[in-house]
C-alpha cells in the first residue's frame, strides 16, 4: 500500500467514526433521518459533483449506471440497517463488530474472487486487526437484550459493507467512475428510493431537523467524504489492503462509545488498540 493510499484511509477513519458518533446520537431517527442527512449531502455535494464531471468528462454507459443504482441500493441497506442497530445497541458494540465484519469479509473475498494476492505480512496484519475488533466488541459494555440485537444488526452491517466495499472498487478501479461521482450519485440515488417514505413520514422528518439538526449536518458533510476518500484510495491500492487498514477508526469509536457516551471503560480495551494498532503497520509496511 502507498503512503498516500494509507493516509487517505487513516483520515478517512477518524472523520468516519465521527459521522457514527453523530449517527448514534441521532439514533431513533431510522428512515427519515437517513433521508435527510442524504439530501443535505446531494445539495452540499452538488457543486463538487458538477465540477468533477466537466472537468474529467468521465464516460457514464449503461453498466456505469447500473452501478450507481446497485451500489446506491446497497448503500441504502445498509444506513437503514446501521441506524436500527444504533437504536438498539451501543456505538462501543455495533460499531466494532460493523466495521471487523466488513472489512475483513471484503479482503478476503477479494482474495478468493479478485485474485488478490497480500503479502504474507500483510496477511498477518488484516489478522491482527479483525482480531483486535472482535476482542473490542467482546469487552463492550451493554444489557444482555441489546448486546444481543447489537450483535445481530453489527454483523449484518459489517455483511452489507462487505459488499458495497467490493461493488464499488470495481466501480472505481475498473469502470473508472470518479470517486466523487460515484458517491454521489448513489446518495442522489438513495435520496429518490426514500423520498416516497419521508413523504408519507413527513411529520418524523421535520422533527428529526427539529432535534437533530446538527447531527444530519454533521452527517451530510462526513459521511461522503469519508468514503470519498476511500474510494480514492481503492482506485489504485488492493481491497486485501484497504479493507482492513479502516478498521483503526475502531478505536476511535471505541473511545467515543467509552468516554462521551459512557458505554464502558476504555482501559479494558487496550490489548485490542495494540493489536489493530499493529495490524495496520503490517499492512503499510506489506
Amino acid at each position: 500500500m502507498t503512503a498516500f493510499a494509507l493516509a487517505l484511509v487513516l483520515s478517512a477513519a477518524f472523520i468516519h467514526a465521527g459521522w457514527n458518533f453523530l449517527a448514534k446520537r441521532a439514533g431513533e431517527g431510522g428512515a427519515a433521518f437517513v433521508w435527510l442527512f442524504a439530501s443535505l449531502s446531494s445539495l452540499i455535494y452538488a457543486p463538487l459533483a458538477v465540477l468533477i464531471y466537466i472537468w474529467q468528462k468521465p464516460h457514464l454507459g449503461p453498466i456505469q449506471i447500473v452501478f450507481m443504482v446497485g451500489s446506491a441500493l446497497i448503500h441504502l441497506a445498509y444506513f437503514l440497517v446501521l441506524q436500527r442497530g444504533y437504536r438498539v445497541g451501543d456505538l462501543s458494540l455495533v460499531y466494532p463488530l460493523a466495521r471487523g465484519t466488513g472489512p475483513t469479509l471484503s479482503a478476503f473475498t477479494a482474495i478468493l474472487i479478485l485474485g488478490e494476492r497480500p503479502t504474507p505480512l500483510a496477511m498477518g496484519g488484516a489478522l491482527l486487526v479483525a482480531g483486535g475488533v472482535f476482542f473490542l466488541a467482546g469487552t463492550a459494555g451493554s444489557s444482555k437484550r441489546s448486546r444481543k440485537w447489537g450483535v445481530g444488526y453489527g454483523l449484518l452491517t459489517g455483511t452489507l459493507i462487505a459488499a458495497y466495499t467490493l461493488w464499488d472498487k470495481y466501480a472505481v478501479s475498473t469502470l473508472l467512475i470518479p470517486p466523487l461521482l460515484q458517491d454521489y450519485c448513489t446518495t442522489l440515488a438513495r435520496v429518490f428510493m426514500l423520498g416516497p417514505v419521508a413523504l408519507r413520514r413527513w411529520v418524523e422528518v421535520q422533527r428529526e431537523w427539529k432535534i437533530h439538526r446538527k447531527e444530519a449536518i454533521g452527517v451530510a458533510i462526513l459521511c461522503p467524504l469519508s468514503y470519498i476518500m476511500v474510494l480514492t484510495a481503492l482506485i489504485t491500492a488492493p481491497v486485501s489492503y484497504i479493507a482492513p487498514a479502516r478498521e483503526v477508526s475502531i478505536l476511535i469509536g471505541a473511545v467515543m462509545g467509552s468516554r462521551l457516551l459512557a458505554e464502558g471503560d476504555a482501559g479494558r480495551r487496550l490489548p485490542a488498540a495494540a493489536a489493530i494498532v499493529a495490524g495496520v503497520v503490517a499492512l503499510a509496511v506489506g
